[in-house]
Order: structure tokens, then C-alpha cells, then sequence
């Protein structure tokens, strides 16, 4: 199946606020206590890409 993309984003940016550990969290560093860290900090990046490109990922 062929899917022709109906707009490029590649000059597009987005812009997200991150904590300083949630930030930590997202180049590999574990916080083995609150494994909520990396899993708040993917769903400020998720909410930011659907908001900028009125794009919805559907759930797994």
C-alpha cells in the first residue's frame, strides 16, 4: 500500500517544557523510584505534536 504524506513537516518545530528530571529521564538516565518520570515527559511531547499538527496517534 502506497501512502502519499499530504504535508511535510520537516521545518515545523514544536516547542515542550520539560522538569530537569523528566528532561535527565529522556537521554536514558533511570529513575529506578518513579518510573513516571520518562512516561509524563513522552506524553508532554504526544500532547504538543497533536496540538501544533492537529495529528491524534491512536492508543495502543
Amino acid at each position: 500500500m502506497n501512502s502519499t504524506p499530504t504535508k511535510t513537516y520537516t521545518n515545523e518545530r514544536i516547542t515542550v517544557e520539560f522538569t530537569p528530571d523528566e528532561a535527565l529521564a529522556l537521554t536514558g538516565v533511570e529513575f529506578n523510584a518513579n518510573q513516571e518520570i520518562k512516561a509524563s515527559a513522552q506524553r508532554k511531547i504526544r500532547a504538543a505534536f497533536e496540538k501544533t499538527f492537529d495529528f491524534a496517534v491512536e492508543e495502543r
